[in-house]
């Protein structure tokens, strides 16, 4: 029988994601090679203390519980909206660490991010060099490639897969992919998604023209976020199992409809009282006087503003470690807790 819910916030890692069901029939794929997905360890940059940390102690709401197993079942991505510092980010490497999706892919968009930067990076004049350098040692030596080893002048040899190309490749269950602050980027990017994320596949220009050269027509790419080649056959790439893909946007544009209806979205608010106090729970222990005294005060401010949960534990881990007086503690917990924005003004403790 199906399990609902795969991902279920306890931060207990499983093997779920294997109880699946089948896609809907317009979210099957069937790309292959099969690949196996790589295991947690396989990206060092993956796995900084910072990111293990948010991923061992992500508190998840109903809410959250719910539209990501939404996401999961569907194959669809999952667009998370909210104010900074409610955890948008966090979501992917807590549901990646519980279901053991591997090393999260992670795509940091600006305003001059394309479709290409996610899918792969080809650097034509290394690969100029590279054959060069070849034949220069052909003049001298008087060896051509097929006298020794593999030139490295193809194009498989100075191309990479991108986060977004890697996380389509045809692995045998889901990657995890996230693409960072999409508000961010250039008008068009949203649309530009829309056709590789509904179609789960693309295709690499330089090597369908270059596999026409190739006995089998397979190249051997760098993945992302790994020193390890994976086959891509004919120049094209369709996933399999879909990735689990979230998209964090700060509310700082509105996209079009076209994009929003092919994504589940969750809205993530500030957290309540008893939200406030699981988060310093999981983070720093039991809370205390003053720590519920500062979440409070928190709370309080947070009306007036955006304020962000990181700031609120920073404030409580020097409470209980610098050893400070209450009015020290007091003066520094305002200075830590400042509005990101420029509108509101820091009210006085």
């Amino acid at each position: 029988m199906p399990l609902w819910p795969v991902y279920t916030g306890t931060n207990e890692p499983h093997d779920g994601i294997t109880e699946l069901p089948p896609p809907p029939p317009w979210r099957a794929f069937d790309g292959g090679p099969v690949l196996r997905a790589p295991d947690a360890a396989a990206d060092a940059s993956a796995v900084s203390p910072d990111r293990m940390h948010r991923a061992e102690t992500y508190q998840a709401t109903e809410q959250t519980v719910q539209l990501v197993n939404a996401a999961l079942y569907l194959r669809r991505p999952l667009l998370v909206t909210g104010p900074p510092g409610t955890g948008k980010s966090s979501l992917v490497y807590a549901v990646a660490r519980e279901l053991g999706l591997g090393p999260v892919l992670r795509w940091n968009v600006t305003s001059r991010s394309t479709l290409h930067d996610g899918l792969y990076q080809y650097d034509p004049l290394s690969r100029l060099y590279a054959a060069r350098r070849q034949a220069a040692r052909s003049d001298r030596d008087g060896r051509g490639p097929a006298d020794g080893a593999p030139d490295g002048s193809g194009i498989e040899h100075h191309l990479r897969l991108g986060p977004l190309g890697t996380a389509l490749l045809p692995y045998d269950r889901p990657r995890a992919l996230l693409i960072d602050e999409i508000d961010k980027s250039d008008l068009d990017l949203p649309n530009d998604l829309l056709n590789v994320l509904e179609e789960g596949q693309y295709e690499i220009p330089e090597l369908v023209r270059s596999a026409r050269l190739a006995p089998d027509g397979v190249a051997e790419v760098l993945a992302d976020g790994t020193d390890e080649r994976v086959p891509v056959a004919h120049g094209r790439v369709r996933c399999r199992a879909f990735p689990f893909v979230v998209l964090t946007s700060n509310g700082e544009r509105e996209f079009p409809p076209a994009f929003l209806r092919r994504c589940v979205t969750l809205h993530l608010r500030q957290p309540d009282d008893r939200h406030l106090a699981e988060i310093v729970r999981a983070h720093l222990g039991e809370p205390d006087a003053y720590a519920r005294t500062l979440i409070d005060r928190f709370l309080s401010r947070a009306g007036a503003g955006d304020l962000a949960t990181d700031q609120l534990l920073n404030a409580i881990y020097l409470a209980r470690s610098a050893g400070l007086d209450a009015d020290s503690l007091d003066r520094l917990a305002e200075q830590l807790m400042p509005y990101l924005g420029q509108a509101a003004q820091p009210d006085v403790f």
